[in-house]
């Protein structure tokens, strides 16, 4: 069996990389399996540092499409055209992909043209937002796959709900949690943390990704101003991409436990991640990372990929409001959060779960 893995932003990777370990070790048991790993993107993409592959223990990319198209529908048609020629090339049994990207979409839909079978990884979940892009990208997606492996009976009904049958919809787990799990005593301490004297459960982490958070630039400096207040002294951690801190910098707010780092490689913000009091996020992948290690965290969104972090979890939605932000960093100061378990399947196996359907259904 010949998988093809295709990624499409630096995040897809935290969850290929146990896939492609339970490929290499259902190889070496003598199961007839291998992969081929396709980026989407650039090889000349900056967010792909060169510590991201040793980091996560994995190999990099075999092959580019080098799209990077800033337009979703010529990225999308760029990518179709230039995935089309890799597969026809390259042949393949299976094409995986994962998440909710415009490259998730569109080879998902040129694997189907050449009647190929498709996985989708991390399956059903749904904002209910057909505004947001990446809402009509997982539809597509759930609807084309031949595999639909799931994080959660939540993303299972939503399958369910579109008249998807059972015998495509896989509960596998969250693959994070592998990557987590495999990571966790290989996680570095950053200089920094001893340069700012940092204590471990003694400090907030922020991250703050989205676009659309910054644009109503009134309400954002609302959002940072409450934090700070909040956090009573506290420090406030924030490894930021420059379009992030240069929002903040046009805030014109000082205060001196707030602290912007540059964005931090995988190893090093998995120990800011796992030794932190609290996070203030708008990630839901973060989200579900602070849910595997027990840590308080605070979303800022109003819904969430897995409705298991708040559920279940660790981890609260506050959507864009400062002041029930603010209310959200006071109980975590109080003493007052709750404790938080985790979802079924959330074990670091899903990987081998994944691997063992597939060689089971070939």
């Amino acid at each position: 069996m010949k998988i093809t893995i295709v990624a499409g932003a630096r995040p897809n990777f935290m969850k290929i990389a146990p896939i492609m370990r339970a490929i290499d070790n259902a190889r070496e048991q003598g199961k007839e399996i291998s992969y081929r790993l396709i980026y989407a993107g650039q090889s000349t993409d900056t967010s792909l540092d060169p510590s991201l592959f040793s980091d996560l223990n994995m190999k990099e990319p075999d092959a580019y499409l080098e799209i990077g198209f800033e337009n979703l529908t010529e990225r999308a048609g760029g990518i179709m055209m230039a995935f089309e020629k890799e597969l026809k090339e390259n042949p393949t049994n299976i094409v995986l992909v994962v998440d909710d990207l415009t490259s998730t979409m569109a080879c998902a839909i040129v694997a189907k043209k050449q009647n190929i079978k498709v996985a989708h990884l991390v399956a059903g979940t749904r904002s209910f937002d057909m505004s947001m892009p990446k809402e009509l990208n997982r539809m597509i997606t759930d609807g084309l796959s031949d595999y639909l492996f799931t994080a959660g009976m939540g993303a299972n009904r939503n399958l369910n709900q579109t008249g998807t049958e059972n015998e495509q919809i896989f509960l596998v787990g969250n693959i994070l949690m592998d990557t987590l799990r495999y990571n966790r005593n290989r996680f570095i301490r950053p200089k920094t943390f001893d340069i700012l004297g940092l204590k471990e459960n003694n400090y907030i982490l922020l991250t703050i990704n989205r676009h659309a958070l910054l644009e109503n630039k009134e309400n954002f400096k609302k959002i940072i101003e409450r934090l700070i207040s909040a956090s009573n002294g506290t420090p406030i951690i924030a490894p930021l991409h420059n379009y992030v801190r240069e929002a903040i910098s046009e805030l014109n707010i000082s205060a001196p436990n707030l602290h912007i780092l540059p964005p931090q490689p995988y190893l090093s913000f998995g120990y800011f991640t796992s030794k932190a009091k609290a996070i203030v996020t708008d990630s839901g992948n973060v989200a579900e990372e602070a849910t595997f290690l027990g840590v308080p965290c605070i979303t800022l969104n109003s819904y969430v990929e897995h409705p298991e972090t708040c559920t279940i979890g660790t981890n609260e939605l506050v959507g864009e409001d400062a002041e029930q932000l603010g209310l959200a960093i006071e109980k975590v100061m109080r003493g007052e959060w709750k404790e938080g378990g985790l979802p079924e399947r959330w074990d670091g196996r899903t990987a081998d779960r994944i691997v063992q359907i597939l060689l089971q259904q070939a």
